[in-house]
């Protein structure tokens, strides 16, 4: 029985095999920008939420 060697059907640009960091890099950056856009979004949220609250609290107070 003959075996092959494992490989990919369709091998990697060379490019993309030596710029491993400049597309490690890439994909760090678009990361963080996901990740500051959700922070951004729950601040938002959070923001609102304590918007309605301080203006439920004027009402329970009796508009102090």
């Amino acid at each position: 029985m003959v075996t092959k060697p494992v490989a990919t059907v369709h091998q990697l640009p060379s490019s993309i095999l030596h710029n491993s960091g400049a597309i490690r890099s890439q994909y760090t950056r678009e990361a963080s920008r996901y990740m500051v856009q959700a922070i951004t979004r729950k601040f938002r949220s959070w923001n609102k939420r304590a918007v309605a609250v301080a203006t439920d609290m004027g009402q329970v107070q009796g508009g102090h």
